[in-house]
């Protein structure tokens, strides 16, 4: 199967989904994979190379600040949400219908709201394209929840700012793909709430390639291989949080562990450390942390989130609000961290609370659950050979792969059966 596979920033570890799902469609050697994506930085031009070497072709361009300077005026004007046109790159845009048009793809693979533009330039093309929208989350939940609880007052201001522009976008965009998907059952069916509503708004059955507003759940995964239990002990008292630190859910997050857990957990155990890994941390969470020296460490960006996950003695997640699945969660659990972990931040998935990981709302229950894994090595051991076990049976990258088949082999061959 000949695959196009757009993706508006360049698939990183970091961006996990695109990164390892493309390089495990590769791994498969049953397609001729096309990655067609931007670049910001030279290093992540420089990265596009890892994809080469896996025989996957390149299609990409730059996207400069002087671009999504233009861009975000013209959503305003078109009455877009801003990341609906923040990615918005006209050379790619052609270079594109350029590649459908000699290339004879079977299907194409669209990433993110913010590539929604270009898979409706896609089934604008010659010849069309059926097209798969992977929505990720939904970002109208993120937002709604990022109004009511942010702690980061730029996220709640945006978040407010974007709401209504974006819960109509999404719900028509679910409707105009031939398929849609998401990382989790619950926003999977926000989702199809939306595409009901735009439906209400907008309708005409006919003019729409999804109609019936309907979303698959296709669940992340992770490289087992990569984020694997260390060789080592761990630390006697160390407690983690990762996550890229200026996304507004983890902001609140770390503010929430600082200033509101952490507290709790040192009237009893003073000894206990916090370490904050994550690239970019705001001024507010570096001066909440120098409250606290030297028992908190911000580390700001690390090339390899493995010896922090391996050595801590437990990991936390106390995620207020959030979209999709959690994937500081899974790799935790897949390096056998124990995790202690809010139920928002679990709500994706499918582990056992108690005997996976732990499951704390609020401050004294979140502290309370810290203190009982600090105290209890046999109960850190068993949460994490459990939860190491959970990503291997649920989350590996290659049974989502073949999930994802499944879906291009049905947009492709829509009558017949998928194999197995």
């Amino acid at each position: 199967m000949k695959i196009l596979f757009v993706v508006p920033y360049t698939p990183t570890a970091i961006r996990t989904r695109p990164h390892n799902l493309l390089r495990a469609l590769a791994r498969q050697g049953e397609h001729a994979l096309t990655l067609a994506t931007l670049w910001e930085h030279a290093d992540e031009r420089a990265a596009l190379a890892d994809f080469e070497q896996l025989g996957i072709s390149v299609i990409s361009r730059r996207l400069t600040k002087a671009r999504v300077a233009l861009n975000l005026p013209t959503a305003l004007l078109r009455g877009q949400p801003l990341q609906a046109r923040y990615c918005w790159q006209p050379g790619l845009a052609a270079r594109l219908a350029h590649t459908v048009a000699a290339g004879g793809y079977d299907v194409a693979h669209v990433e993110h709201l913010r590539g929604v533009e270009f898979g409706v330039a896609l089934q604008a093309a010659a010849p069309p394209l059926p097209v798969l929208w992977d929505s990720v989350d939904c970002i109208t939940t993120l937002f709604e929840r990022a109004t009511r609880t942010s702690r980061s007052l730029f996220g709640r201001w945006v978040t407010r700012f974007e709401l209504p522009r974006t819960r109509r976008y999404e719900g028509q965009t679910v409707r105009r793909f031939n398929r849609v998907i998401a990382t989790s059952r619950f926003d999977a069916a926000a989702l199809e709430q939306l595409a009901q509503r735009a439906a209400g708004a907008q309708p005409g059955r006919g003019l729409w390639a999804n109609p019936a507003g309907t979303v698959s759940a296709l669940p992340n995964g992770v490289d087992l291989d990569y984020f694997a239990p260390g060789h080592g002990p761990r630390d006697p008292a160390t407690v983690v949080l990762t996550g890229k630190m200026s996304y507004h859910a983890n902001i609140t997050a770390a503010h929430s562990l600082m200033a509101d857990i952490m507290p709790q957990v040192w009237a009893i155990r003073p000894d206990v450390r916090v370490n904050i890994v994550g690239s970019s941390p705001p001024p507010e969470i570096r001066a909440l942390a120098a409250r606290f020296a030297p028992l908190v460490t911000v580390s700001g960006y690390v090339p390899d989130l493995r010896p922090f996950l391996q050595t801590a003695t437990l990991a936390v997640a106390p995620v207020a609000y959030g979209a999709g699945i959690q994937n500081k969660v899974l790799e935790a659990l897949a390096c056998e961290a124990p995790v202690v972990a809010s139920a928002q931040a679990v709500a994706a998935l499918h582990t056992r609370p108690g005997e996976d990981l732990l499951v704390a709302d609020g401050a004294p229950a979140s502290a309370a659950a810290i203190l009982n894994l600090l105290a209890d090595g046999a109960l850190r051991q068993r949460l994490g050979t459990n939860g190491r076990r959970y990503v291997a049976e649920h989350h590996d990258w290659n049974q989502v792969a073949r999930q994802l088949q499944g879906h291009y082999y049905e947009l492709v061959h829509p009558t017949a059966r998928p194999p197995r």
